[in-house]
């Protein structure tokens, strides 16, 4: 049985939705340095592939602006574990974010309301973006 003090060395897990990583160039906030401040331990930054092709497609097709945000959240991204799910594509990527937080019972990080409702619903801790200048979170975990 691990001690409290070795659980607290674990990675926490934080999914993170496309819109958390258009935070850094919307509001000048540093979404990696305030996660520490917030979560005070040592967390691991997920990105699931629905995401990031989402962001891609945005990168892609989106007006002049959207592509430019896009293109600057996928940088931002690289700091991120990618990992492939295995959730049927027909998923939005909302769907998505929602089976694996509660498939891993981890913290996510959104500022969509509907995601966010659905993720308190189920007891998943949300980290979002509070007055346009902090990170706050709903939840324990």
């Amino acid at each position: 049985m691990p001690t409290d003090h070795a659980f607290k060395r674990e990675k926490l897990k934080v999914i993170l939705d496309s819109n958390a990583l258009f935070v850094p160039l919307r509001f000048k906030i540093d979404i990696f340095e305030e996660l520490k401040t917030l979560l005070k331990r040592n967390f691991e930054p997920v990105l699931l592939s629905p995401i990031k092709q989402e962001l891609e497609k945005i990168a892609e097709k989106g007006s002049p602006k959207m592509r430019r945000e896009a293109s600057y959240a996928l940088k931002i991204a690289e700091k991120c574990t990618l990992i492939e799910t295995s959730i049927q594509i027909a998923a939005s990527p909302d769907d998505v974010i929602f089976q694996t937080a509660r498939e891993w019972k981890c913290p996510v990080f959104t500022n969509d309301r509907g995601l966010k409702k659905r993720l308190r619903d189920i007891s998943v801790p949300v980290i979002y973006v509070r007055q346009k200048s902090r990170l706050e979170i709903d939840g324990r975990i």
